[in-house]
Formats: structure tokens, sequence, C-alpha cells
């Protein structure tokens, strides 16, 4: 089985909530099916597509850095990049931790994405211009793409992950999951 979730803002990626955080939201608050446990993580401050499982076999196919699988984000970040800042996210040139990260494909959209507001919005600032990226890795390091804007000058305000593979997110309603068909899953793991 492999089922698609659209993970709401302030939600930890684990079952249970870390000592001390006893009203923390978590993923046991989602009813999914037994034995279903998610592929990868996406931190409490982002949103988007995360993909449970219980064949194991699938998280080494989506997980293991050796296969590149793609992911792309929509990622609000603070001021409007130049395009010597994108380049730099494109280029693989980017350390964080002592990793070099993988080329990217970065691109600025001219307008906001057509996607759910969050609960609690993001803080407007009517000094500071903010802009929407859409970035595609082909590698998922802890918090990397938050690292990867901020090393280029322009911190994340609001990150959301809008597809794994070619499968997308599309219309499935924030908190909502749902079973993948056999051509979504496919579009899953189409390269």
């Amino acid at each position: 089985m492999l089922i698609a979730f659209n993970k709401p803002y302030g939600v930890l990626s684990q079952f249970n909530s870390n000592p001390g955080d006893e009203g923390q939201q978590t993923l046991k608050e989602f009813d999914f099916p037994p034995g279903c446990l998610p592929l990868g993580r996406l931190d409490m401050d982002s949103e988007g597509l995360l993909l449970f499982t219980d064949e194991k076999a699938l998280e080494d196919r989506l997980l293991n850095p050796r296969f590149k699988h793609r992911r792309r984000y929509l990622v609000l970040v603070e001021g409007e990049p130049e395009p010597a800042s994108l380049e730099k996210l494109r280029s693989g040139s980017i350390i964080i931790k002592g990793h070099t990260c993988l080329p990217c494909r970065a691109k600025l959209l001219k307008q906001a994405p057509p996607i759910p507001d969050r609960d609690p919005p993001v803080r407007y600032r009517k000094s500071i211009v903010d802009t929407w990226l859409r970035l595609e890795l082909r590698e998922g390091k802890n918090r990397q793409v938050r690292r990867m804007t901020a090393a280029v000058g322009h911190p994340t305000l609001r990150l959301l992950r809008e597809g794994i593979g070619a499968f997308p997110l599309g219309s499935l309603p924030v908190g909502e999951w749902s079973e993948l068909t056999e051509q979504e899953r496919a579009a899953v793991f189409a390269r």
C-alpha cells in the first residue's frame, strides 16, 4: 500500500510527541492504516506531500541517495533572489555541514502559486518583499531546502512539498490522505 498525505503546518512527522510536548500535533491524529509508516520526513514547519507505506522495500527505492529521486517544492523566501543566487542554487556548489549539495532546478515564480492559505499565516512585513520559488532536488538532507535558500541570502518563510517523482500533490486537501492507484504509484517512481 502506498499513501499520499497532505501534511499540515505544525504537525510532527512522527506518531508520538517528544517528552514535554504532549500537546504537539503528530501523525497519530490522522488515522493511517495499521503498519503504514512515513517514507521520509517533513519538518514541523513544512507542509505538503508525505508518502506512507507498509511495504519495507519502498523505503530504499525512495530514500536511498544513490537513486537521486526527484522532490519538488514551492518555497516562499525573504527578498527577491537575483539571477546569481538562483544560479548558485542550481550549481551544486552549496556546502551544508560538510556536504556539497547536488545541483537542483530553481525557478523564480512570477506570481504566488494557487495553494491553500496556511494556518497560521506567514507573518506579513510591509517593508520586506517575499518571492515564491520552485525547487527540484534529487536528495533530501535534513532541512536542506531551508539551508540552501539561507546560504544564498534568502531565508525560507514557507515550504511546501508539491511532488515526488512525477506524482503531484494535486488537490488533496490539507490534513487528508488517500491510497495511490497503480498509475499514481508508477508516477512516484518515474525519473
